[in-house]
């Protein structure tokens, strides 16, 4: 089957109800997205279908041909990491960092249909379970992100006449 994955084509013998979680970290070895519950339920496992977070542990890796799958490891960098990675450490949202990766996707993917989320809309958003019970620092973390993301779509004239 053919997948497109963080913008590359990839080809897979996978068979059709493979979960695409199994797809990701046994096949492609890409291990940022995790397992956790099996069942959809905590969102450790959540990746971006076509914008929109998905629980991977459950889709079947055949229903996403011709759909646009991103993972953690494409939101950023150790040299350019994303607005959200730096709201993360600027937030110290992270404390065992197990349910991180797919807190960050379900939040990119609440950004970029809502670039200024209101509190019940994170709220709505963040289905995804912590256990180590961050999510006042993660609601924090995606303001933070949201004004980030406005302050660089600004123009350098304007950038310029705040700062003089």
């Amino acid at each position: 089957m053919n997948l497109t994955i963080n913008g590359q084509a990839v080809q897979t013998d996978t068979p059709a109800d493979m979960p695409l979680l199994w797809v990701l970290r046994d096949q492609l070895k890409l291990t940022g997205t995790k397992f956790s519950c099996g069942v959809a339920a905590c969102g450790a496992c959540t990746v971006l279908v076509d914008g929109e977070a998905v629980r991977s542990c459950v889709t079947p890796a055949s229903l996403l041909v011709g759909k646009r799958i991103r993972t953690i490891e494409s939101l950023g960098s150790a040299e350019q990491p994303h607005a959200l990675q730096q709201a993360w450490i600027a937030e110290q949202v992270p404390q065992c960092g197990y349910c991180q990766s797919g807190m960050l996707m379900a939040a990119a993917a609440l950004l970029e249909r809502n670039p200024k989320p209101s509190d019940a809309d994170i709220d709505a958003a963040m289905t995804n379970i912590c256990r180590c019970g961050t999510y006042q620092r993660v609601r924090a973390a995606i303001h933070r992100a949201a004004g980030a993301t406005q302050t660089a779509l600004q123009s350098p004239v304007a950038s310029r006449e705040v700062v003089a």
